[in-house]
């Protein structure tokens, strides 16, 4: 007697997708339907500019001290009784200007402290002193 073969061993076995993609359709329409797009509320407003302006590099005014005592403002040499006068003309030009003192890592202590004596006279508030080794 002679079985007959079935005509399955050929095919191969599938998975029907129809109903998960049916799923999914449905709960992206469920998601799309339950979002809501409300505007959130608040108060407009406008933001107040800062009080203090950005600084150019023009707005800081630089003093060089020299290991022989030789001070330097803005790249001329000035003499340490009339550091006052030309700070106070820089700061009537850029109020608020910042000083930076640069002294030679040599220089004496009480000439780098007697220009720190004309900026404090002149009314500066930001002073900033930095060693050079030149």
């Amino acid at each position: 007697m002679a079985f007959k073969k079935y005509a399955a061993e050929h095919e191969e076995a599938k998975v029907d997708m129809t109903p998960m993609l049916d799923i999914i359709f449905i709960m992206l329409i469920f998601f799309i339907v339950t979002t809501s797009f409300v505007k959130p509320m608040g108060i407009d407003y406008d933001k107040p500019e800062s009080a203090q302006k950005s600084r150019a590099k023009g707005d800081n005014v630089l003093i060089t001290v020299s290991k022989t005592g030789l001070i330097t403002m803005e790249g001329r040499q000035v003499d340490m009784e009339r550091v006052t006068a030309n700070i106070e003309r820089k700061l009537a030009e850029t109020p608020g200007a910042a000083v930076l003192i640069q002294a030679d890592g040599e220089t004496l202590h009480g000439t780098v402290v007697g220009v720190m004596d004309k900026v404090k006279a002149a009314g500066v508030r930001k002073i900033s002193v930095t060693q050079t080794d030149e």
